[in-house]
């Protein structure tokens, strides 16, 4: 089973993360925001990969600490569970229809971590979350997972639709990027013979 688990503490967090690339969308989500608990478990859900996240972090300063952590987080228990990253997919895309909203998503895990974002808001706010925060969730999760990673709004107006049609579309195609392929026979899906660097 491809599984890791992450625990980092410092002076604005202290989280705890697991996930097992071969779940069936399990989740146990708590990091004190709760439009962002809502955003991962999406995530979890779509991209059948089982995640724990509990974080406790400096809320009373703002959220920035707390989403930033997760996302870290998360990516290098992804990057841990995949090892030398044999057999998978490599390259995922998903387009991700939500009623009026439709976002396109395409990552391929190189190793070369790089984000474009294509997508705005019109409010300031999702819930409690500040929505100026995705963007930065998105790009530490390319970071610490080695994911070149392009996320683009084509159109929609309901800022919640917005927010979960990427994240599903980014569940989704992770989904197919770490999926093992057996007919790659374990082989790193590189003719480098390595990914990263």
């Amino acid at each position: 089973m491809r599984t890791a688990r992450i625990a980092r503490k410092t002076h604005e967090t202290d989280i705890e993360v697991e996930v097992n690339l071969d779940g069936t969308g399990r989740y146990d989500v708590a990091t004190g925001i709760g439009f962002l608990d809502h955003m991962i478990e999406q995530f979890s859900r779509h991209s059948l990969i089982d995640v724990t996240c509990r974080i406790e972090g400096d809320l009373h300063v703002d959220q920035h600490h707390t989403t930033e952590d997760s996302a870290i987080a998360i990516g290098q228990a992804i990057d841990r569970a995949l090892g030398d990253k044999g057999g998978i997919g490599r390259y995922g895309h998903a387009y991700s229809p939500m009623d009026e909203t439709l976002a396109r998503v395409a990552l391929d895990i190189s190793g070369r971590p790089f984000l474009v974002w294509k997508a705005k808001f019109t409010q300031e706010r999702l819930g409690e979350m500040d929505t100026e925060l995705f963007e930065h969730w998105f790009h530490s999760i390319a970071q610490a997972a080695g994911i070149t990673l392009h996320i683009e709004l084509l159109y929609g107006q309901n800022n919640h639709h917005v927010c979960e049609a990427i994240y599903k579309g980014f569940a989704r195609a992770m989904r197919t990027a770490v999926e093992l392929d057996p007919r790659k026979a374990g082989a790193v899906p590189s003719t480098k013979g390595q990914l990263g660097g």
